[in-house]
């Protein structure tokens, strides 16, 4: 059995999703796109993919220190490459994080909502 087989399931085992269970929800949500540290770039490139295609809406959910890294992607979307985008809706709150030493904290977020 492959470790990939075996980590699966551990994991249903232990009540939590499996990665094709993951994989499946995320394509369900294919307009969303997950902010993070990657270049600015690759999430332009993703919304361009999004907008082009068959999504006429795409979210940008961030948080923490990824929130300026959204907002520069629309910014940059809006003055570069799509000059008609609307944003539709900008939705700010908190999120409970579990940290690594088992502690509960805090973190900002942000979703943005975008349309042709």
């Amino acid at each position: 059995m492959s470790k990939a087989k075996k980590a699966e399931k551990e994991a249903e085992a232990a009540g939590e999703p499996a990665k094709k269970e993951e994989t499946q929800r995320r394509s369900m949500q294919s307009n969303v796109i997950l902010v993070g540290k990657k270049p600015i770039m690759n999430y332009v490139l993703a919304c361009i993919t999004q907008l082009s295609g068959t999504g006429k809406e795409v979210e940008l959910k961030a948080r923490g220190r990824a929130i300026s890294r959204a907002v520069d992607v629309v910014e940059i979307l809006r003055n570069r490459f799509i000059t008609d985008l609307k944003v539709k809706n900008i939705e700010i709150g908190t999120e409970t994080v579990t940290a690594q030493d088992g502690s509960q904290v805090n973190v900002s977020a942000i979703t943005i909502k975008i349309s042709r």
